[in-house]
């Protein structure tokens, strides 16, 4: 009797342990059925013309040819050429594409987060409300938000220049003399992406525990040294995590200097990607073209490996 009752045992043992299985594998093909739509999209859209580019930038790729020959390095070898036509446009593009950065990646940091406070301060209603105003323009295209500074900017017949020769002033060369051309694009830039900057933050600042502010507040802290010594460090992660993402949204600049400026005044504010588009599409060179976005690609990474170390190092630093 002992031992057909161990047998039992077992055996439902072993039905159970087959069940457990079964449903792990079940929940396993449910999981893979949700993720599947995200990764066919990103294998067409992502991953399959990355291989793609990388496989062309190693060949003499012009649209008007059938014979797209190998030819290794050299496509990387010209950009890295001194005095050739591709090494000026890969370079100087790339030196008005950090100059955008530098310029825009600090506003989109500080003004984001300068509002996120701001509303965080307001009563709710009226917090949900300004926090919806701010973050509208993030939704509209960059097609739209240029149009909308073009008609605001324009040198002859731009609103802010109608109101300024109202007050007496002479109107400002807004879009075709700098620094007012790198000006114009900086704050349409900001205009439009700062309300996804204002989320993040607000939402790390909604994180920061109250009974800190309340501790300080008994010790007699004042509201700067509460932003310093308690929100700072608190927000720390999302602030590396918003500085990333904005450098790397500000080395992909196209739309608003193609349709604002047009690369102008002269080519000054004709950013990489315009001299990548220009090499793939106007001289049909995609093979040069791809070889250039490569580069691009792996500087953005190599700046957003250092903003993550140095980070990291001012955070042990700090510790």
């Amino acid at each position: 009797m002992t031992n057909q009752t161990s047998n039992k045992q077992l055996m439902k043992q072993v039905g159970l342990s087959k069940s457990i299985v079964r449903s792990n594998r079940r929940s396993k093909a449910t999981s893979f059925l949700f993720v599947l739509p995200y990764l066919l999209l990103f294998g067409s859209f992502l991953f399959f013309p990355l291989i793609y580019g990388i496989y062309i930038s190693f060949h003499d790729y012009n649209l008007l040819s059938k014979d797209h020959v190998f030819i290794g390095f050299e496509n990387y070898i010209r950009i890295f050429t001194p005095d050739t036509a591709l090494s000026s446009l890969f370079f100087e593009g790339l030196l008005k594409t950090f100059q955008f950065v530098i310029f825009s990646v600090p506003l989109l940091v500080i003004v984001g987060l300068g509002l996120a406070l701001l509303l965080n301060s307001l009563p709710g209603k009226i917090r949900t409300f300004f926090r919806t105003v701010y973050f509208i323009p993030y939704a509209i295209s960059v097609s739209v938000i240029s149009i909308i500074f073009l008609w605001i900017l324009d040198t002859n017949s731009g609103l802010l220049n109608n109101y300024l020769m109202q007050l007496g002033f002479d109107p400002v060369p807004w879009l075709t003399k700098q620094p007012f051309a790198w000006i114009s694009l900086v704050l349409a830039t900001v205009w439009w992406t700062i309300g996804f900057n204002m989320i993040i933050f607000i939402n790390a600042l909604n994180e920061v525990p109250e009974d800190m502010y309340e501790a300080a507040s008994i010790d007699g802290a004042s509201a700067w040294q509460k932003f310093y010594r308690i929100t700072l460090p608190s927000i720390r992660p999302i602030m590396l995590f918003v500085v990333i993402t904005s450098t790397i949204a500000s080395f992909n600049v196209y739309g608003q200097p193609y349709l604002m400026t047009r690369g102008g005044p002269g080519d000054s504010t004709e950013v990489l990607l315009m001299g990548i588009v220009q090499q793939a599409f106007e001289q049909r060179e995609l093979g040069s073209a791809s070889a250039m976005a490569i580069l691009m690609a792996l500087i953005m990474i190599i700046v957003s490996v250092i903003q993550f170390k140095v980070s990291n190092a001012t955070n042990k630093g700090g510790a």
